[in-house]
């Protein structure tokens, strides 16, 4: 698997679902086997996610690894030389810029693994997950348990009448539940 330069050869890995469904837990899991293989990783999530920690990747369920957050996605450009493997979480939040991001380090022979919700509390594809997704060589959705009828959970449903698409939270604001209930609950 080695290419004429001696470079591995990139590729780009995308999990998504929606809130609680253990994306970031994914991601972490990924990232401390690649360290574990004595690959150089660096990881990356957007500055305005500052939930749990400003400066750690942080699952629902405490789980953490060092990162460093970014204001844009071109920044990571700046920050990733000679690494092998590059983790971005909550990729809804940046731009479509990202994709590119993705394509040029996978095109440079480093394994690109992003996390992000594939929807927002709307049911609606989020940001430049779509894109993502196409332009990936593994998709792998998780799913939440439904709330509600414990029934596999995809949509992330906002408890609070805040209306903006972003709207950083936990628990207290979201909750996961299963398309029959998502119907019921937004189309009373």
């Amino acid at each position: 698997m080695f290419l004429e330069n001696n470079k591995h050869k990139g590729w780009i890995e995308v999990i998504c679902g929606s809130m609680f469904s253990g994306k970031t837990e994914e991601l972490i899991r990924r990232m401390k086997r690649a360290q574990f293989a004595n690959l150089k990783v660096e990881i990356f999530k957007p500055s305005i996610d500052v939930r749990y920690s400003e400066e750690e990747v942080v699952s629902h369920d405490a789980n953490a690894i060092q990162s460093t957050p970014v204001e844009s996605a071109q920044n990571i450009l700046l920050m990733t030389s000679d690494v092998d493997v590059v983790g971005i979480d909550e990729a809804q939040f940046f731009d479509d810029g990202i994709v590119d991001v993705c394509r040029q380090l996978a095109n440079s022979g480093v394994r690109v693994i992003v996390a992000g919700l594939d929807m927002d509390y709307k049911g609606v594809p989020f940001g430049p997950m779509p894109a993502l997704m196409a332009t990936a060589e593994y998709v792998t959705k998780v799913h939440a348990i439904c709330v509600r009828c414990g029934d596999l959970a995809h949509h992330s449903h906002r408890l609070t009448a805040d209306d903006k698409q972003v709207v950083l939270g936990a628990q207290d604001t979201y909750q996961p539940i299963c398309r029959h209930c998502f119907n019921e609950l937004t189309n009373k």
